[in-house]
């Protein structure tokens, strides 16, 4: 068991000696002080993380823990204890087990994330390449060039070298390299934190661009900083509409749904998406594409579309909730941040299974009861474009679309794993020598019977291509119409 006092002692030692000195004697001072912190992580992932062991056996997360350990022996400064950090809990394959970078404090952003070194430009990978999505007005670059060298480096290269450190469920590759696009939607962009922290970071880039037609040549172009990132973003202010809707010839609805993260978010996106079904069926339209490209989840959005899409209860797909506790151990609490402290003490909701698993007993109202039909009924087609992304709850409503035919789906298979995945309920585990936080799912989703670690697969399958981030073409929403 682990004392606060000890733990706090260390901390006041690490967090400082984090940013300080480079004599040998405050390095190994900083390397006994961060293992306390690897003891907090290793005891608190193994008693009460649900899928630690779904991908692994307990020797490989033994292994891997010892593995952080040597890493941060010699007591790294703070952005290179994050980076380590990042990819040992990469190497569990739960995608809900990270060092959450929205979920780390002030100063670890201002130390690890902040500064120049991030590429001036939005881009994607298709087939390995880097694709420009959208230059930004970097000079020397258009949509649809692909980026073959960075500073050097190839880039198909530079992909292989970061995906170690994005985190995803499963062997789900698809996903890890999604996350590596710079799509211009995420404040901190999974390639904007690693490229920089495993390249260093740089106030321009030498690239080489091949365009469309083939044509190959030099660019340089100054690097930007995280405010200017910032500044550049696509996505809407935080306190406006976080869905759109548009009707397209014929009456077809197109329902943009980029992100579905709105815990604490006022706007009523419930009422929202009643007053679409209301005026699809006031146009009496034909057919809803409901767009998912982009959004790993958050709250559970997709229901109040698939209950207007039921005429009876439709149960949850076959898996059981489970999880390793009931009540969390004292001697962690401290180094626990949540926002509900109902997940300290699940004694009342669960029963024993065996193996060191509890099963979480479903209650009237909670969200893996059934969905129960709403009006306006929809009876029209429904189109439901889907990526990589879709990983957590988006990951989830495809799966319930398919399982049940109640539409299309179109576009690339998902993140996520049909194995389950981990979340529902999270804690933010605090290591107080290093400072960092790390995210620790609470949740574990099995299935009833085996399933494949792969995503959700379209029914029509349908991607961008350079030449159509060249043009300005949208072929997945174009197989979409088609389709519909």
């Amino acid at each position: 068991m682990l004392t606060r006092r000890d733990l706090m002692a260390a901390g006041a030692a690490g967090a400082i000696g984090l940013a300080g000195g480079c004599a040998s004697t405050a390095d190994s001072a900083r390397g006994k002080a961060l293992a306390s912190d690897i003891r907090l992580l290793r005891r608190a992932y193994t008693t009460l993380h649900p899928g630690l062991y779904r991908y692994n056996s307990e020797r490989d997360i033994d292994r891997l823990f010892n593995r952080l350990e040597d890493d941060w022996a010699k007591g790294p400064a703070l952005p290179q204890a994050y980076l380590s950090l990042s990819r040992r809990l990469a190497e569990i394959r739960c995608g809900h087990s990270y060092a959450n970078v929205y979920n780390q404090s002030a100063a670890v952003r201002e130390a690890v994330f902040a500064g120049p070194g991030k590429l001036p430009f939005l881009f994607t990978f298709i087939d390995g390449r880097m694709v420009v999505a959208d230059p930004q007005g970097t000079e020397g670059l258009a949509r649809g060039d692909t980026i073959l060298h960075i500073d050097g480096r190839r880039s198909a290269k530079v992909l292989q070298a970061l995906l170690p450190f994005a985190r995803a469920d499963g062997n789900n590759t698809a996903k890890r390299v999604a996350l590596l696009g710079v799509s211009g939607i995420d404040k901190y962009e999974t390639f904007d934190v690693f490229h920089g922290l495993v390249y260093g970071r740089s106030d321009s880039f030498a690239l080489k661009v091949m365009s469309p037609d083939g044509a190959v040549q030099d660019v340089r172009t100054a690097s930007i900083t995280l405010d200017e990132r910032h500044a550049r973003m696509t996505t809407a202010q935080e306190d406006g509409p976080a869905f759109t809707h548009r009707f397209e010839a014929g009456g077809i609805c197109v329902l943009t749904m980029p992100g579905w993260a709105l815990y604490n978010s006022d706007w009523d996106w419930k009422g929202y998406i009643g007053g679409v079904f209301q005026e699809m069926a006031d146009r009496k339209s034909p057919a809803l594409i409901v767009d998912l490209r982009g959004n790993e989840g958050g709250l559970d959005c997709g229901d109040e579309i698939l209950a207007r899409l039921i005429d009876a209860d439709l149960p949850r797909t076959a898996y059981e909730r489970r999880v390793r506790y009931q009540k969390t151990p004292p001697d962690l609490d401290p180094y626990l941040d949540t926002w509900d402290n109902s997940f300290r003490d699940y004694s009342a909701d669960t029963e024993p299974l065996g193996d060191g698993f509890f099963r979480l007993i479903e209650k009237d109202g909670e969200s893996r009861a059934p969905i129960t039909p709403k009006g306006p009924r929809f009876t029209g087609k429904l189109a439901v474009l889907i990526d990589a992304s879709n990983s957590s709850a988006t990951f989830q409503f495809a799966n319930l679309v398919k399982a049940n035919r109640l539409g299309t789906l179109i576009g690339e298979t998902t993140g996520g794993s049909q194995r389950g995945i981990n979340g529902g309920a999270f804690f933010f585990l605090r290591l107080p020598a290093s400072g960092l936080e790390a995210d620790l799912p609470l949740i574990g989703t099995f299935p009833l019977e085996p399933r494949p670690d792969a995503g959700i697969t379209p029914d029509l399958y349908a991607a961008p291509t350079p030449a159509s981030l060249a043009s300005g073409a949208d072929p997945v929403m174009a197989a979409a119409l088609a389709a519909i």
